[in-house]
């Protein structure tokens, strides 16, 4: 798949957070021709200056929401390629500031969605979602592509919006166009260099550096984690098959194995067993409401692209845990990003 990518030029959104840096870092390996846009990263440390992935991109640090640069933006790079990551991404942040979520998450969406419709260059456009798009009704199977969208939480229901919103343009404007048009609803990624608020991995990092008990909200909630490269991969996939071919534009959903689908309390648990002393403990203070039981059904990629996960739970939190130790003990933890990505690549070659 690396060959399909080398020299595509490709704009990504949101190139600046975890999943965008790894993503760039992927696209850079692959020889990709990379434009960014987004604002600068908001935390300190950050994977996108530790990585020091500006030194191979073009970085445009702007906001989603400023349409007319966003649009200069996108002309002047002439992308063939364009991945919409760009979102204000925590449940949490979107019950404190609801405004905010649903002009960056919505309306970003319609923004470079008008930028696509000037851009005549532009044959692939991806949408990336989130698992949390769907009603939540607390069930024990995985939510298909074809269940309601109607996320609960503002930053849910954002996203349920950039999903209609998504369809809604590809369905009035891109029908005869030459720009396929799809979104990509991935579950909790983790791995090496996420450092936001409110997650669970970087909440445990903080702890391990501040030799403190973690304190969990919701120990019980069970959620659909995977590592970020499996998440990134699968994206890339779906971007070139239609770029190759429009009939496999759509919606997909990108998860692990319903077995893999844990509770926090076991993955925190599993990212614990690499350090030693460290300990957990329940504690809720009238947190806002989040789902507790959310897993994907993954069969429409198996069947459409021959896909599978490959990274299993255990595994993902090893890939993590070793990332985070070389960060720790100041070490090469860019070569075992570059690492991981190669084995990954070479993982799912024989299958794409």
């Amino acid at each position: 798949m690396f060959n399909f990518y080398k020299n595509k030029k490709i704009l990504i959104t949101g190139h600046t957070g975890f999943k965008g840096s790894w993503l760039c870092r992927i696209l850079v390996l692959a020889g990709a021709r990379v434009t960014g846009y987004a604002l600068p990263p908001s935390d300190n440390p950050n994977l996108f200056e530790l990585s020091e992935i500006s030194k191979d991109i073009n970085s445009i640090f702007a906001d989603i929401r400023d349409l007319e640069t966003l649009k200069q933006t996108v002309l002047s790079a002439k992308p063939e390629i364009i991945i919409h990551m760009a979102a204000q991404p925590l449940v949490r942040d979107s019950y404190k500031n609801p405004v905010y979520t649903y002009e960056t998450n919505v309306m970003g969406t319609v923004n470079i969605l008008e930028a696509v419709r000037e851009c005549k260059t532009v044959k692939s456009f991806l949408n990336v979602t989130t698992d949390k798009v769907y009603k939540n009704i607390e069930c024990e199977h995985g939510y298909k592509e074809t269940d309601e969208l109607n996320g609960q939480d503002p930053y849910s229901n954002s996203k349920s919006c950039s999903e209609l919103v998504t369809e809604s343009y590809k369905k009035s404007f891109f029908e005869n166009a030459s720009a396929a048009i799809s979104t990509a609803r991935s579950g909790n990624v983790i791995g090496g260099g996420d450092f936001s608020q409110d997650r669970i991995i970087p909440d445990c990092i903080r702890a391990i550096q501040n030799k403190q008990t973690l304190i969990l909200r919701n120990p019980g909630s069970i959620r659909p984690y995977q590592h970020v490269i499996e998440a990134l991969f699968g994206y890339l996939i779906i971007i070139k098959k239609q770029f190759e071919d429009k009939q496999y534009e759509g919606n997909y959903n990108i998860g692990p194995e319903i077995s893999d689908c844990i509770k926090t309390a076991n993955l925190t648990d599993l990212f614990f067993s690499n350090f030693e002393n460290m300990k957990w403990e329940s504690k809720n203070n009238n947190e806002p409401h989040e789902a507790c039981f959310l897993k994907l059904d993954n069969s429409k990629m198996k069947k459409t692209f021959n896909w599978k996960p490959q990274i299993d739970i255990k595994k993902a939190v090893e890939m993590t845990a070793e990332w985070t130790k070389a960060y720790l003990n100041n070490e090469n933890f860019n070569g075992i990003m570059n690492r991981q990505i190669k084995e990954y690549s070479e993982l799912i070659k024989k299958r794409i």
